[in-house]
């Protein structure tokens, strides 16, 4: 099955959207940056520049929070992260800072 069948039958079957595929792992050519403009990449520590309530934990994220090794995602104004408090976290990349 040649790469473009398999382009086809992703359409029909499951509806996909194929512009990423097609882009060919613009994953990696994501330009991520924080809220002075800085690049970030996966493994990254960020510190946040404003108090956030986070919804669903019933707690607040503290300016100055000190964030590891955070992970990208599909779309450039997220970033997958963690606290020593709460897991799973989502943060917008407007919101913190590169260290």
């Amino acid at each position: 099955m040649s790469e473009q069948d398999a382009k086809e039958l992703a359409l029909q079957d499951w509806g996909v959207a194929i512009s990423a595929w097609e882009q060919g792992g613009s994953a990696e050519k994501l330009k991520v940056v924080d809220c002075n403009g800085t690049l970030l990449q996966d493994g990254d520590t960020v510190t946040v520049i404003k108090d956030l309530d986070v919804k669903g934990a019933g707690q607040t994220v503290k300016r100055g929070t000190t964030i590891k090794n955070i992970s990208l995602t599909q779309d450039p104004e997220l970033i997958d992260c963690r606290t020593k408090d709460i897991k799973g976290l989502v943060l917008k990349t407007c919101f913190v800072k590169k260290l």
